[in-house]
């Protein structure tokens, strides 16, 4: 049974304390892949809801005090369970808060997964500020592939956790394997929320894998070549609305076939 058809078969539960800005779009494309979304986000309740769950996403885009208790909660849950955990460091470094937030994750939870653009990735493993989006100085090309390649894969064995960086070009690391993937449409960068979806995605892969690595570049993978598909869709007069309803649906279509002949990834 190939990975889609794995989670149509046992539609996991996919818990995620994630960025309230994209949570409806993080939960429909857990939705649209066939796994189960939750988004409980009390601290009081997280644990248990955890409990029930196959994979856990915690996301630091829009933090606050109870979220962040949430989140280490719901983290020492999974680790007690042996659920896989995601972490997506939105933001990382630019303010006190997610910098707290983001040494006492890295410190009182084993994170299985990093999904964040270069300037995030960095400020998690090296303290420095990240925007948003990716610094300039931070894009991956063809020029400096070589040598964000190296530093993913360090990134990847200081963390401990699989390691995929996204953007342009993106790459997904255990430290010793290296994907460079080369999916994915400029468009994708008019959807708010896209790189939160891409790791709802891969949660949702998670859930039903024990390879990490595998479910990070199925993850990744995934969300670029609907990013293609969606963009054939669309036609004059069309913006970035309905594009992301056509990634949406394009996931929702998504079969192994489509990946196996779309995927465009290398080994580094």
């Amino acid at each position: 049974m190939d990975i889609f058809e794995k989670i149509k078969a046992e539609r996991p539960i996919v818990h995620s304390i994630t960025n309230k800005v994209t949570m409806n779009d993080c939960a429909n494309i857990i939705l649209a892949l066939k796994a189960s979304a939750i988004m409980a986000m009390d601290a009081s309740e997280v644990a248990e809801v955890t409990s029930v769950s196959k994979a856990l996403c915690i996301n630091i885009g829009t933090p606050d005090i109870n979220s962040a208790e949430a989140m280490v909660n719901a983290g020492k849950k999974a680790n007690e369970l042996g659920i896989p955990v995601l972490l997506d460091p939105v933001g990382a470094g630019i303010s006190q808060l997610r910098k707290d937030i983001l040494k006492k994750l890295m410190n009182e939870v084993k994170i299985s997964v990093i999904r964040g653009n270069y300037s995030e990735i960095k400020a998690v493993v090296e303290g420095t500020k990240a925007t948003i989006d990716a610094d300039l100085k931070d894009k991956i090309n063809e020029n400096n592939i070589e040598e964000c390649v190296a530093f993913a894969k360090k990134a990847s064995l200081i963390t401990g956790a699989v390691v995929a960086i996204t953007g342009e070009t993106d790459i997904i690391t255990d430290g010793q394997t290296a994907y460079c993937v080369h999916n994915g449409h400029e468009m994708m960068k008019y959807v708010t929320g896209a790189g939160c979806m891409t790791s709802a995605a891969t949660s949702a892969f998670m859930a039903v894998s024990d390879d990490m690595l595998k479910a990070a570049l199925y993850g990744v993978c995934s969300m670029g070549i609907c990013g293609e598909i969606a963009m054939e869709r669309m036609k004059p007069g069309c913006g970035n609305a309905t594009y992301r309803n056509y990634i949406i649906d394009a996931a929702f279509n998504l079969t192994n076939e489509q990946f196996e002949r779309m995927a465009k990834y290398e080994t580094r």
